[in-house]
């Protein structure tokens, strides 16, 4: 399969290197549009308002790869229209792997990576995005080595990213095109081969509060927070399948955006 590849944690992200090396092995045929620079929570934010420069990638990745200055929108934007053999469509955009997880409402629609798949949707293709859930205790140690996996974090990472590459002819055949559909796959800590999988809705989280008090220059900091679940016991959430150690396959169907209200 032509698949485009794109994040929000920036082209250096070895979570992204992962599921290049995974998705190649599996014989794909990849491009690869990533964000110069880190683009979390910024959601499907595009750059109106400046230029945005692209360029190949200076790594060789074993496939045309190319650098953006923006965000995971305009990379996956800017490539369907302006880098790619427009004889030669793409099968489908995958996003990620994320470094950490993307679930609950509170996040999902926050995310620059599943933000990344959904423009690949608009576009009228299927799309994917993949995430890997981390403790708080990894998250900074992962920081603070300067974006280095230890080996227990690579072994999870590797197997993750083999899941991913394996499942993702089976998500582009059962989503029909220009159906404004994403699937969200969020990987436990840690995950394994035989690690199952489950269909999920996404949890109802309240996430208030997510910067600071003004400090003495008049700004506020964004604190991270998990926010309050408040979901029914059923059906199963994406948040309660990471948290039991199974892998959520959350599909996102945009199309359903919306109700008709009807007075009596």
């Amino acid at each position: 399969m032509r698949l485009l590849l794109t994040n929000d944690d920036g082209i250096e992200s070895p979570f992204l290197h992962a599921l290049i090396d995974a998705l190649r092995a599996a014989g794909h045929d990849l491009f690869i549009a990533a964000p110069k620079s880190e683009q979390s929570w910024i959601g499907c934010a595009k750059s109106r308002l400046r230029p945005v420069a692209s360029a190949m990638s200076p790594r060789d990745f074993g496939c045309p790869a190319w650098v953006i200055d923006g965000t995971p929108s305009d990379c996956v934007s800017i490539a369907l229209a302006h880098l790619l053999r427009q004889d030669r469509a793409m099968d489908a955009v995958v996003s990620g792997i994320n470094i950490g997880r993307n679930a609950s409402l509170g996040f999902i629609l926050a995310s620059g990576t599943i933000a990344g798949a959904w423009e690949g949707a608009i576009h009228g293709l299927p799309a994917i995005a993949f995430s890997q859930d981390l403790t708080p205790s990894q998250f900074e140690a992962f920081r603070a080595s300067g974006h280095r996996a230890d080996a227990d974090l690579q072994r999870t990472l590797d197997t993750s990213a083999a899941r991913a590459a394996a499942m993702t002819p089976e998500l582009i055949a059962a989503t029909p095109p220009r159906r404004f559909r994403v699937h969200n796959v969020n990987f436990p800590y840690p995950c394994g081969h035989d690690t199952p999988m489950r269909q999920t809705v996404p949890a109802r989280v309240i996430v208030p509060g997510l910067f600071g008090p003004a400090e003495d220059d008049g700004t506020h900091r964004f604190i991270f927070k998990l926010g309050n679940d408040i979901s029914p016991s059923d059906p199963l959430t994406d948040r309660a399948a990471i948290e039991s150690g199974l892998i959520s396959h959350t599909v996102l169907d945009y199309s359903a955006l919306g109700t008709t209200v009807t007075s009596s």
